[in-house]
């Protein structure tokens, strides 16, 4: 929060605008395609004042019209905005441009005396890599049975980088100048897993993720072989609606010299049962404090 700043609960109009200065300001960006229910953005600009300084990053996952981005961009912050619908295309990216190009005159840039400059990354959602079909099971969708789409799909999840080899055709990427993968579509047999662990030698190691496979994989000890969709369903959460993070309770605080013993007390924070807290695994799958 800014420093020598109380928030109140009560802002009114001629601090902060109203709707109808909201929709001036995007009929200035927009002419007839203005945003039917934008935001004032002095409104923005108090509560990224408040809640935010310089070089944060300020998120809005339903970007609308972008009036978060342009008002982070002019006050100095970093962003990140979502939006689904077609106002990435109508709305949001010519506006950022006229932001960036100093060409936006209206909202707060005379206040904070904006005169352009930055830029900004726009990403388009790929569709699903897997659909079901007709017996309710996972398969790879249709968007994918281009090989190099599939393959550089299957990669980025797997963690491998795509850089497929010009000579070898199953080196369609690699995590370590040992570690390669490749993707297919086909059914594979034995013999044609055989030739490619033959190929592969004893130096390096290959994922091999496939449509299918027909043979034992304990007989190829440098090839690792999986299903395109139970390998990908592996590395995704399905039906789940609370990402909340798992906090266990913090250790027992030590107790004071002068704290009498009493076993009445209720368990403190980090004590179930009266048992010590057991440790929690980290964000990315390492015990705390590692």
């Amino acid at each position: 929060m800014a420093e020598g700043i109380t928030p109140q609960t009560f802002w009114s109009h001629e601090e902060v605008g109203h709707t109808q200065d909201a929709k001036q300001e995007s009929i200035a960006l927009f002419a007839d395609e203005a945003f039917a229910t934008p935001k004032p953005e002095r409104l923005m600009q108090r509560i990224l004042h408040l809640a935010t300084k310089p070089d944060d990053v300020v998120l809005d996952s339903f970007a609308g019209s972008g009036t978060t981005g342009a008002v982070a961009h002019k006050m100095g912050r970093r962003w990140i905005m979502v939006e689904l619908g077609q106002h990435c295309e109508t709305h949001i990216v010519p506006r950022l441009h006229k932001v960036i190009d100093g060409e936006d005159q209206g909202g707060i840039t005379q206040a904070v005396e904006w005169k352009g400059g930055g830029g900004f990354r726009y990403y388009r959602l790929a569709p699903s890599l897997l659909e079901k079909d007709a017996w309710d099971n996972w398969v790879i969708a249709k968007d994918y049975y281009d090989p190099a789409k599939l393959a550089q799909a299957v990669c980025k999840l797997m963690g491998f980088v795509y850089q497929p080899d010009e000579i070898h055709y199953w080196m369609q990427g690699h995590s370590s100048e040992a570690d390669f993968i490749y993707v297919t579509t086909q059914s594979l047999t034995h013999e044609q897993l055989a030739a490619i662990a033959e190929e592969v030698g004893d130096e390096r190691t290959l994922l091999v993720c496939c449509k299918a496979f027909h043979a034992n994989t304990d007989a190829f000890p440098n090839l690792t072989i999986r299903k395109i969709p139970q390998a990908v369903l592996r590395k995704c959460e399905w039906g789940k609606d609370d990402y909340s993070l798992n906090i266990a309770n913090l250790p027992e605080a030590p107790r004071e010299p002068d704290e009498p013993d009493d076993p009445r007390a209720v368990p403190r924070a980090g004590r179930k049962n009266g048992g010590s807290a057991a440790a929690q695994d980290d964000l990315f799958g390492g015990e705390a404090g590692k």
